[in-house]
Order: C-alpha cells, then sequence, then structure tokens
C-alpha cells in the first residue's frame, strides 16, 4: 500500500521499514519539468490510458524531485503520460519515487526505452544541448546513440516550413527520412518542395528514386552548341563617328541558362520580355520557337556556356 507524505519523518531519511516504497502525491503539487524532451502526446492514446487507470490505478510509480523554494511542491522527472492520464482519469493523487538525480539526458534515454521520442522532440532537445556548448559527439555519447543518429535528429532544427508541414501532417515522420529529403533541398530546393508537398506519404524508398531522378536530370544536361560568331571585318582607318564615340566591345559568347520542365531540358530565352507577371521564354531547342511558362513550372540547372564548356 504506497505511503502518504505524512507517514515520512523526512525524505533524506526515511524510516527502515517504508524505505523504497512509492509516497502518494497530490497531483496538483507536481509539474511537469518546462525542458522534459516529451513534447508530444497523442490524445487518443492518453483517453486510452486514462481508461485503464481509471479502472486498475496507475501501476508504475512517477518519478519526481522536491521544487525550491516551494516546499510540498514537485518537478517531474519521468511518466508525463501517466501523470496527464491520470488527470483525464479524475484522479487526485498518484504514486511517486523521489529522485534527486535525474536529469535531461535521463529522461531521453527513459523516453526512448519506453515510447521512442518523436523526431521534432530530439531535434529540440539536441537544440538545447548544442545552446549549451556541447558537441555532436558529445550529446551522442550521453545519449548512447551514434553521431550519425545526432545528425539525423538536427533535420528538424530550423527546417524550412515544407518539411515541417510534411512531418506535422503525418507524411514524413522517420528521422533518417527527413534527413535525406533536407539534404536534397539544400541541391534543389524548388523542385523537391514542390515534389514533397504533392505526396500523401514520402517513404525512404521515394527519396532514393527522388535523388536517382535529379541525377538523371543533371547528367542529360549536355553542352549547348557553340554560337556563330561572324569573322571579324579587316582593319580599316578609324571614322570620325569611331573617333568621338567609342564602339561597343564584341562580346565573344553568352552562358544560357538551362533547367527542366516537366522532364525535358529547355533554355531560358532572358533576352525577351515576358508574356505577363511570373512567366519567362523558354525554347526547347537551339532553334525552337519560344513559349511563355509559368516560372514556378522551372527547375533550374545552371548555365551551359555558348563556346561549349559546361559551367554547371
Amino acid at each position: 500500500m504506497p505511503l502518504q507524505l505524512d507517514d515520512l519523518a523526512a525524505l533524506d531519511a526515511p524510516a527502515p521499514e517504508v524505505s523504497g516504497l512509492p509516497l502518494m502525491l497530490a497531483i496538483d503539487a507536481i509539474d511537469e519539468d518546462p525542458d522534459q524532451p516529451r513534447k508530444e502526446f497523442d490524445a487518443d492514446a492518453l483517453q486510452e490510458l486514462a481508461d485503464t487507470i481509471r479502472e486498475r490505478g496507475v501501476r508504475q510509480p512517477v518519478s519526481v524531485r522536491p521544487k525550491p523554494p516551494q516546499p510540498g511542491h514537485w518537478i517531474l522527472n519521468f511518466g508525463a503520460r501517466r501523470l496527464r492520464a491520470a488527470r483525464l482519469a479524475g484522479l487526485t493523487q498518484i504514486p511517486a519515487f523521489v529522485d534527486t538525480t535525474a536529469d535531461h539526458y535521463d529522461q531521453v534515454i527513459e523516453n526512448e526505452q519506453r515510447e521512442g521520442l518523436r523526431p521534432l522532440e530530439l531535434a529540440l532537445f539536441v537544440q538545447r544541448r548544442l545552446g549549451l556548448g556541447e558537441s555532436q559527439a558529445e550529446i551522442a555519447r550521453r545519449m548512447g546513440k551514434s553521431k550519425a543518429y545526432v545528425t539525423y535528429a538536427m533535420a528538424l532544427i530550423d527546417a524550412p516550413d515544407w518539411l515541417l508541414a510534411a512531418y506535422r501532417e503525418g507524411r514524413c515522420h522517420g528521422l533518417r527520412e527527413l534527413y535525406e529529403l533536407r539534404k536534397l533541398a539544400c541541391e534543389r530546393p524548388q523542385f523537391v518542395e514542390a515534389w514533397a508537398s504533392d505526396r500523401e506519404a514520402i517513404t525512404r524508398h521515394q527519396i532514393a528514386a527522388l535523388r536517382a531522378e535529379v541525377t538523371q536530370a543533371d547528367s542529360a544536361l549536355v553542352p549547348v552548341p557553340p554560337m556563330r560568331v561572324p569573322a571579324a571585318a579587316p582593319p580599316s582607318a578609324p571614322s570620325t563617328a569611331a573617333i568621338t564615340r567609342p564602339a561597343k566591345a564584341e562580346t565573344p559568347g553568352r552562358s544560357v541558362l538551362c533547367a527542366r520542365l516537366d522532364g525535358e531540358i529547355v533554355r531560358i530565352d532572358a533576352n525577351r520580355p515576358p508574356a505577363r507577371a511570373g512567366h519567362v521564354f523558354v525554347r526547347n531547342t537551339a532553334e525552337g520557337s519560344p513559349m511563355s511558362v509559368e516560372a514556378s513550372r522551372l527547375v533550374l540547372l545552371g548555365f551551359d556556356a555558348a563556346d561549349g564548356r559546361s559551367t554547371v
């Protein structure tokens, strides 16, 4: 039978006959740790746990530590789900052990062993530790994880809105998948964002296929044939106009900006004014007729020099 707090003469010196037994603490006297790693709670799962607690009680005590400088108040170490579910079940007390040695790494490890922390929770924890001056290697060591695991966990730190949306909507939730998607977006941001926004679910296999597609598109970009520049005219005596108005220098060649449009390599015709706002003219071949398309449909690939040397 759990003991009431008043049954103990002092926390630092419990009576031998009660040592190791949990206390019954008032739920209202326990505050959750604002820095605990667990931030996301499934409402349906909490309700199921609350229903179980209502029938069977809290079978495993939570862990707390004293809350200075408020005697009789506590900070939660472990057991946020149990504490929240107990509140939902209408309980006023909960069994608890006092542990003054637990730290935030213990919280991460305990949560990982019970129910793996979600990617955003891990990202926020890693971000806090980095902000305290710890290295990735130290964080990995203290978490008992590989350095690669910590690198994957950083995918959602300062992530773009479209990637956070894919995560929060449940379309992409794996640590490695989020990392690979963000890494690929650094190379082709507009294309990857459009691709991710159009997927109901994003798997590691799909991301691998996307990388192969981008690589294939890059390799399909062939050098543009050199422009034919007319031969220079033989030198002649300068005219009066040439003396008073310097002639414009000849440009030996120009670079052509290339892009991918619906899987096809096109050239952007920067010399033609756009038909309307948000559009540009493109050509699918050097001699092809210009087409006006929405700029947002284009995936920029780089420049091809007019002398045949690719600058992509």
